[in-house]
């Protein structure tokens, strides 16, 4: 069974009766639904989103020796997917951490201008003030 309260990264292993995989979760990960939880599937190479009522009994926590050859073996891929999950995810990762994010920088304000703006002229230099109502004879 995993705990995150633990560790900030959590290694261990489903067992099902399809076979076994390398499960990881990373405490930093982002709220999935009500009642699932986001894991990175080694066999998969890409992190899924569980059921947590289904997995949680099937899993169980390696030891770590275990967890050494874990990060041998998968390491690379593991980092790798995390950092394409949470640049996906990156607003929900801010929403549930503010404390991640920086603070957004207030915009200075635009010095007063006076109401003497300069009229725009075409790049022909016409004025475009001509009267055209007898440009259309019948």
């Amino acid at each position: 069974m995993y705990k995150t309260s633990k560790k900030p990264v959590w290694y261990g292993e489903l067992r099902t009766a399809r076979g076994n995989t390398i499960l990881i979760h990373d405490k930093q990960f982002p709220d999935a639904s009500a009642g699932r939880v986001y894991f990175y599937n080694a066999t998969r190479e890409s992190i899924v989103e569980y059921a947590e009522d289904i997995v949680k009994p099937n899993l169980h926590e390696l030891d770590d020796q275990a967890i050494a050859e874990v990060e041998k073996n998968f390491g690379a891929a593991w980092f790798a997917a995390r950092e394409e999950f949470m640049a996906k995810h990156q607003g929900w990762v801010e929403a549930n951490n503010p404390k991640s994010a920086p603070a957004p920088k207030k915009a200075k304000a635009a010095p007063a201008e006076d109401d003497d703006e300069p009229e725009l002229e075409s790049a022909d230099g016409d004025d475009y003030d001509d009267d055209w109502s007898d440009d259309y004879d019948d």
